[in-house]
């Protein structure tokens, strides 16, 4: 490309993109098999609402991955590869094997065997995403770390019309076991990428000591940021998604209390709320190019937040007969809250691999995306609760919408405007 090539142009064309998408389709595969697949597999065999709500317990090694990110900052397990594409290879290849394996086994007969290939799953796939962590952020200059960290998140995404879709539709047609084969033979690009690819250069001086791996990524964080200011920081990943996460915890309940039937809700939010929220992010990242990182968390923070007041709206109009222009209305809602996700996630992401330091990029990570993801964990189990004792839905979403502020005004400290990102070299 010549040197007149805009700069976003430059960058969405190397070759470090499209290892994203094939970092971020991996990383996806597992977690939406655990969220869509298995659910409406032990529906159908039978298994009450309240055991299979229980499986939702399963998610836990995606919020305490940060726990044994040392030992793959610290170790190697396959040298002949290199520390970050060992770690991927081996849980790549564990997932395979189980999740092909989860679909040979009956939840009525053998459930406990069912509860521990689905915890092996979610702790393989918290694995992977620890080491693919890791690996991208080693692989992208700052300057891509956003358009990079835009793809992988929408590459993620798409991964979830896997077992989201294709697998429920095979599994109207074929045994069960058979579409969980043909699910897991989906973790074969991700293998064949991580075979195809180099280790980057700076993962290739690991800690020198387990306790180094412990100890060091959190001294290190604290003493380059300060305690106050590292703090704020651990403050900020926690917060920055809060309100736009509750806020669509029971968005499906929401629909259905607003006259809506299952049909139109499946129809509208599939089409309205994946494709506009893949857009988003990948337009955000290709702004962010020009942007920045800081800028980008401003602005895309702010499309995130006023996203909320849509389903505010929506629940002051109150319950009524759908017809086409409530249906556009619903549309219009999801649609715009999903480019908010978009934006907003791809913003935060790039915001944490930045935020990494090269030496502990896994462990570092693994504690920032642990913080993103509690809220998703622990604070939207009590969404119901707060719907019910706040007088309704009106109220929850403008808790919501308060909830994204504090994030926001946490920007002044973390991200300022002005500021030039911080440099690790």
């Amino acid at each position: 490309m010549s040197d007149k090539t805009p700069a976003w142009l430059r960058a969405l064309l190397n070759r470090r993109m499209l290892i994203c998408i094939f970092t971020g389709f991996a990383s996806g595969l597992p977690l939406y098999l655990l969220l869509n697949l298995v659910p409406a597999w032990l529906k159908t065999e039978g298994l009450s609402l309240k055991a299979i709500g229980a499986f939702a317990l399963i998610q836990f090694p995606y919020t305490w991955k940060f726990l044994w990110a040392p030992l793959l900052d610290r170790y190697g397990i396959l040298h002949w590869l290199g520390r970050r594409r060992g770690w991927m290879l081996v849980s790549q290849i564990g997932l395979l094997a189980a999740i092909a394996g989860l679909g040979q086994v009956s939840p009525v007969a053998n459930l406990w065997w069912v509860v521990g290939l689905t915890a092996v799953i979610a702790f393989l796939s918290a694995t992977q995403d620890i080491a693919l962590d890791a690996f991208r952020r080693e692989i992208l200059p700052d300057e891509e770390l956003g358009l990079g960290n835009a793809i992988h998140v929408n590459a993620y995404r798409i991964a979830g019309l896997v077992p989201g879709s294709l697998s429920l539709i095979l599994a109207d047609r074929l045994p069960w076991g058979a579409v969980f084969a043909i699910t897991a033979a989906f973790m074969l690009p991700g293998l064949a990428m991580t075979l195809l690819v180099k280790e980057p250069a700076v993962a290739k001086g690991a800690p020198r000591t387990l306790h180094a791996a412990v100890v060091e990524p959190f001294k290190e964080f604290f003493s380059r940021h300060g305690v106050q200011s590292a703090l704020l920081v651990l403050a900020f990943l926690f917060l920055y998604k809060l309100g736009d996460s509750l806020c669509t915890a029971l968005a499906t309940p929401f629909y259905l209390d607003m006259g809506f039937s299952k049909t139109e809700i499946g129809v509208i939010a599939k089409n309205a709320g994946l494709w506009p929220s893949v857009i988003g992010g990948i337009l955000g990242g290709i702004w962010m190019v020009k942007l920045g990182i800081n800028r980008a968390l401003w602005l895309f923070g702010v499309v995130q937040a006023l996203a909320i007041l849509g389903f505010a709206g929506m629940a002051w109009l109150g319950p009524a007969p759908s017809d086409p222009g409530r249906l556009v209305a619903l549309a219009g809602v999801i649609g715009v809250e999903a480019v908010g996700v978009g934006l907003g996630t791809t913003a935060f992401v790039a915001y944490m691999a930045r935020t990494t330091h090269p030496a502990y990029t896994a462990t570092q990570l693994a504690l920032f995306t642990s913080l993103m993801a509690m809220p998703r964990t622990f604070i939207n189990a009590s969404a119901g609760w707060l719907v019910e004792n706040m007088g309704g839905w009106l109220n929850f979403f403008w808790l919501c919408f308060f909830l994204a502020i504090p994030g926001m005004l946490l920007l002044f400290k973390v991200a300022p405007w002005k500021e030039a990102p911080e440099n690790h070299a």
